[in-house]
């Protein structure tokens, strides 16, 4: 089924949220807004989960190009242990509005709850990023945007497989930690199993 390009029945300017990275153990969370041309049209685009990594960076390619507006902001590690990762999904979603070169007058948030501190009209859409152009864009921009980042902090610590696995925990990530402890990138507030055995110190 093919994804909608509005939401909005009074022809607002929407733009499109969401993040990526809630799950991973490692590394901040990204998050995206994405204000697409009105009606805009593109078959290709879908729920970032639904694409391969071609697909992804081909349609980073196209979005960056035809946005009217579109912003990537990251939230740390360290706010993410100090706030929790729904807030900092939240505060992520909240700065990628706020960095947007075009002010839009609705936001779609992936997702079924929002603190929203724009002062803009929201709405709320389960699996949205499967539903909206807007959303599925900013779902491809957060997850490439941080993948290329987790790449380039697997050069600097290999031995988690980062690479491969983005962070999120892996048999492979969970068993290099208990090995070799955690890096300054992992989130101290994550749970993993074996957690007891971690050398936190």
């Amino acid at each position: 089924m093919a994804l909608k390009s509005h939401f909005s029945e009074n022809n607002l300017l929407e733009a499109g949220c969401d993040e990526a990275g809630r799950g991973s153990l490692s590394g901040p969370l990204f998050a995206a807004a994405v204000i697409l041309p009105f009606n805009y049209c593109n078959d290709q685009l879908n729920d970032s989960k639904q694409l391969t990594k071609i697909q992804r960076e081909t349609l980073r390619e196209m979005i960056l190009k035809d946005a009217v507006a579109y912003s990537v902001v990251s939230v740390s590690e360290v706010v993410i242990d100090e706030i929790n990762i729904l807030n900092a999904s939240f505060k992520g979603m909240n700065l990628a509005v706020t960095e947007l070169k075009t002010e839009p007058e609705l936001l779609l948030i992936d997702g079924n709850r929002f603190n929203n501190e724009t002062g803009i009209l929201h709405q709320c859409i389960v699996k949205g990023d499967a539903k909206y152009l807007s959303i599925a864009a900013a779902s491809i921009l957060a997850k490439t945007f941080r993948d290329d980042f987790m790449e380039k902090l697997d050069a600097e610590f290999p031995m988690y497989g980062w690479k491969r696995n983005k962070g999120y925990p892996t048999q492979e990530h969970q068993e290099a930690l208990l090995k070799f402890g955690r890096t300054p990138y992992h989130r101290k507030s994550f749970q993993i199993k074996g957690q007891m055995k971690l050398k936190f110190d």
